[in-house]
């Protein structure tokens, strides 16, 4: 499953160099939420629109196969990714008492429209979706509510209104990803240790924080070249942990930001790379809830005929040629406190039509990158910045 995870990996970095020119101080999301939205999208992409989205996904490095278009008969030659998706959904459902995950895959259609029973087929095999019948012509607002009360009940009320009001006119189609994780740590942060804390935002200005402490045993890694160091906080069972990475000066975020690529986070947290050590953990309480509107990141990636009347080439999903990418839309939440971290995300796609010297000391005392792991699969699950807990 290795290479969909490093595809995944690399589409993960190049969406945060896109989310970080936006200027705000925190950032979270969940790449494999979005990039398995838009995956069951590009199931029924052909010709051109196929290429381009394969591109800016990495896929066309997975399936070896960018000469040729996708048609009909080469899904399952192209299977690849999409056999690998089945995998990674199928091992990441798993069911577990360590923690919550939940991923959930829905396509809604409209009901008067008459889609390729194949491209139905194929995404229920796939993505392990279910395919529900909405009215988008006559009853839009009824629709809306009806998924963004569904992405609410499968995030345990954490993301709410996915779709934004009018955000269903001329649809079609709408393929919606939610994911949910709540793990405890496997080695708790004592709430007595907790004490409010100077968190530097640069360095001259400093905010006051709930500074969580441990002294344990992690994972640790030191990137000389980086002036960072990585850590690993395993949650319960030790399926997923949290990667911390964190600059060794207070404004050396930027840097690192700007030379972290999707090989040098591979190598750096690999096991080869990671080793135990004592560490003094200070790590701040925090929570952050973002939305995006993700048509124009996408677009100037170069994922442009999609969302292009004249261009877009979706008729592996139905014989009408006038399918178009109207929408893409991501929601999500994280909190981190002394139990654990409870993390939510989901992405909807709109379908319409034209119309210390002992210890190695680790103190997030200043803006800090994070990410989620499914170990065994070595796929992330959220990825974020934390420049003002």
């Amino acid at each position: 499953m290795n290479s969909l995870s490093e595809a995944n990996t690399h589409f993960a970095l190049d969406l945060f160099q896109q989310f970080k020119k936006s200027k705000k101080d925190n950032i979270f999301y969940s790449p494999l939420s979005i990039t398995s939205a838009l995956a069951m999208t590009y199931l029924g992409a052909q010709g051109n629109t196929a290429l381009q989205m394969g591109k800016v996904l990495h896929f066309n490095d997975v399936t070896d196969n960018t000469r040729e278009s996708p048609t009909t008969a080469q899904v399952e030659k192209l299977g690849n990714v999409h056999h690998q998706f089945q995998q990674l959904l199928t091992e990441l459902k798993k069911p577990t008492d360590a923690y919550e995950l939940s991923i959930a895959n829905r396509l809604y259609g409209e009901k008067k429209f008459q889609f390729r029973q194949e491209y139905m087929d194929n995404v229920k095999k796939f993505y392990l979706a279910s395919v529900e019948s909405a009215d988008f012509i006559t009853a839009a607002e009824e629709s809306r509510k009806k998924i963004n009360s569904w992405v609410e009940s499968q995030t345990n009320g954490k993301i709410k209104d996915l779709l934004p009001r009018d955000s269903l006119d001329f649809a079609i189609l709408v393929l919606v990803n939610a994911v949910y994780f709540k793990g405890q740590w496997d080695k708790k942060f004592d709430k007595e240790s907790t004490v409010e804390e100077k968190f530097w935002l640069n360095k001259d200005t400093s905010k006051s924080v709930q500074m969580m402490k441990q002294i344990g045993s992690f994972n640790f890694t030191e990137v000389q070249d980086m002036q960072a160091k990585i850590l690993e906080i395993p949650y319960k069972g030790k399926d997923l942990s949290m990667m911390l990475m964190l600059p060794n000066e207070v404004d050396g975020l930027q840097k690192l930001e700007d030379k972290v690529s999707a090989e040098k986070l591979i190598e750096w947290t690999s096991s080869q790379n990671m080793r135990e050590k004592e560490v003094d953990l200070h790590l701040p309480r925090f929570k952050v809830e973002e939305s995006y509107n993700l048509k124009d990141v996408l677009m100037s990636m170069g994922m442009v005929d999609a969302f292009s009347t004249r261009e877009a080439n979706f008729l592996g999903i139905a014989e009408s040629k006038d399918l178009v990418l109207t929408k893409v839309v991501h929601k999500s939440f994280v909190e981190v406190n002394e139990e654990g971290t409870e993390a939510a995300a989901a992405t909807g796609v709109v379908v319409g039509t034209t119309s210390l010297p002992i210890y190695e000391s680790f103190h997030c005392d200043h803006p800090f990158l994070f990410f989620i792991k499914h170990n065994k699969t070595n796929s992330i699950l959220f990825m974020g910045r934390v420049s003002s807990p």
